[in-house]
């Protein structure tokens, strides 16, 4: 005997080559379908994040960006508009105002954040019954909603695109409207 491992039995035995060949053939197989059956094994760990999660490259994301817009109702959005011009200085228009900022990490780059009021009987809020809505900028927004319909999120409507960028609505588990926003800025 040439082997002493108590897995493997290898004889020295030579009287019959025919035998020999033939068991050598066997263990051949036999190598090479747990050689197989390992390598398959280990590829399926090796595979699981891509194969469990078609959107990987979302899952390090940095999902928002910030805040792109604050909307809120109120009986008289006109007449809201003229009190933040006149004693707070914004510079209204009957789509409210729009505050300009620079990007931290790349001052070059313009960003916008929206006010806007409303008027209390709109229904653009809903199905929310809440009486404000936030709209959040990201960077990928079709990543980020295939992301959250994996997750459950409640996607309101289909991603919209617009001049000012792509648009959608989710719930969050209060029932508030959110809107996120990839901008084209």
């Amino acid at each position: 005997m040439l082997s002493r491992h108590p897995y493997i039995h290898v004889s020295n035995r030579t009287t019959n080559g025919t035998a020999n060949n033939a068991n050598s053939a066997k263990m051949k197989k036999t190598v090479s379908i747990i050689l197989i059956v390992a390598a398959s094994f280990l590829s399926g760990f090796s595979l699981q994040p891509i194969i469990t999660n078609p959107h990987k490259k979302t899952t390090n994301m940095k999902k928002v960006t910030g805040i792109g817009g604050i909307f809120f109702k109120c009986k008289d959005p006109k007449a809201i508009n003229e009190w933040y011009k006149t004693h707070l200085g914004f510079e209204t228009t009957p789509y409210g105002t729009s505050f300009e900022w620079r990007q931290i990490d790349d001052s070059t780059k313009k960003g916008l954040t929206q006010w806007s009021a409303f008027s209390e009987s709109t229904k653009y809020f809903e199905p929310s019954a809440k009486d404000f809505m936030i709209n959040y900028r990201v960077d990928d927004l079709e990543g980020l909603v295939a992301q959250l319909q994996n997750e459950g999120v409640t996607i309101v409507d289909k991603i919209e695109d617009s001049d000012y960028g792509k648009f959608v609505h989710i719930l969050d588990p209060e029932g508030n409207k959110i809107q996120l926003w990839e901008p084209k800025d």
